[in-house]
């Protein structure tokens, strides 16, 4: 290694110092939550993405049309699209979120969004951020939420990660200082542990939840991850009616396995690594990661989205009328729950356990001998006017 290599990873580490300690700074500043009450018109950006996203995001945004008809006809809800957020126009401007879709963004209240491809080592695109990390860094959103229930199982699991910080928010920012050496960096900050802790401890407490783990590896990374531990366990401390443990990341994912201890699990709070991994885990014990939903919430944005990728292969084999929509659908009965509208969140989340889990009528197979998206679309609209009635 040449003194100039040397100097020059210095130099790009003191700028990140920076950057997060600014970002440090404007998380101590930021104020509430938004009060969607007192909005006039809720804006709801619909964004589809890459591959098979803008296929099941326009039938998840067609069943949340069908939900909320009376808003929309008294203009109390507005649906929005916003076409722009593909790898095509990210890498002709070479920026994740390209300058005039994140303005639209921004625009919005919250953000129905299909999945998005990030390029990596041998793909035909360059090397920029992913679009997921940089909406979530942009717009601050910084729980992630995923619910995972299987009744027949006892299981009944809320993952709380966070969103901005831990290995993904610098991801695209290591250093090769030469040949030999690179090195990724890991941020941690007080304010960002303490408020996806307090969220986390907050629903738990609403929804009589009686536990939360607290999902670390501090005893070998033990700077970022000590402090992540440390923070989440001071702020349970005020909340005496709920039990906190602690759990280190790797014999997690043999517990959930467990069938006698799985059970006990109820809330989890994880750094932002290992949180992207266990909850994909979890899906599993549902259907698969097409089952599951998520929000990622902040203050003032909310963004709610498929856990699966773009499924780019099924695209080129020409099967994308058969990509399955019910990732996506679950994340629209939590951005129902989040801007207020429970009583449409609670009939189409039963209506999503009719047709996925108990009568079946039809099947997605991700091929020609399954249902197509938008059929499974009018199926999961029939159960709701029959649930209705």
């Amino acid at each position: 290694m040449t003194e100039e290599n040397l100097q020059a990873a210095v130099k790009k580490f003191e700028e990140l110092v920076r950057e997060q300690s600014a970002r440090s700074d404007r998380i101590k500043a930021e104020k509430e939550f938004l009060d969607f009450d007192s909005l006039d018109k809720i804006i709801i950006g619909v964004c589809g993405g890459d591959g098979i996203g803008p296929i099941i995001t326009k039938e998840s945004a067609r069943v949340l049309e069908y939900m909320l008809a009376d808003e929309v006809k008294s203009g109390k809800v507005e649906f929005r699209p916003i076409d722009g957020l593909t790898i095509e126009n990210r890498v002709a401007v070479m920026k994740a979120i390209p300058d005039d879709v994140l303005e639209e963004l921004k625009a919005c209240h919250v953000i129905l969004k299909g999945p998005t491809t990030t390029p990596q080592a041998g793909d035909p695109w360059p090397n920029i951020e992913s679009a997921n990390v940089a909406m979530r860094k942009a717009l601050d959103l910084f729980a992630n939420v995923r619910p995972v229930k299987v009744k027949e199982q006892g299981i009944d699991w809320t993952f709380f990660r966070e969103n901005t910080e831990g290995a993904y928010a610098v991801g695209s920012k290591g250093v090769n200082v030469d040949d030999d050496l690179s090195i990724d960096f890991v941020v941690t900050t007080s304010e960002g542990s303490e408020r996806i802790a307090r969220l986390a401890y907050d629903y738990a407490r609403k929804n009589g939840k009686e536990r939360v783990s607290i999902i670390n590896k501090a005893n070998v990374i033990k700077t970022t991850d000590g402090k992540f531990l440390r923070i989440c366990k001071k702020v349970g401390e005020e909340y005496p009616d709920i039990t906190t443990d602690e759990w280190y990341v790797d014999i997690t994912t043999a517990k959930l396995i467990d069938e006698k201890r799985r059970k006990d699990f109820k809330v989890f709070i994880l750094p932002n690594l290992y949180g992207d991994i266990i909850t994909d885990e979890a899906a599993e014990f549902q259907g698969g990661v097409g089952t599951a939903g998520s929000a990622n919430l902040g203050k003032r944005y909310a963004m709610f989205e498929a856990i699966h990728g773009s499924a780019p292969r099924m695209i080129r084999e020409g099967r994308g009328q058969y990509a399955d929509p019910c990732s996506m659908l679950r994340a629209s009965v939590m951005l129902l729950s989040h801007i207020g509208k429970q009583a449409q969140a609670d009939l189409l989340e039963r209506a999503l356990d009719i047709c996925m889990f108990e009568e079946k009528k039809l099947q997605i197979t991700g091929r020609e001998d399954g249902a197509t998206c938008s059929a499974f679309g009018d199926y999961v609209m029939e159960t709701v006017k029959r649930l209705s009635e």
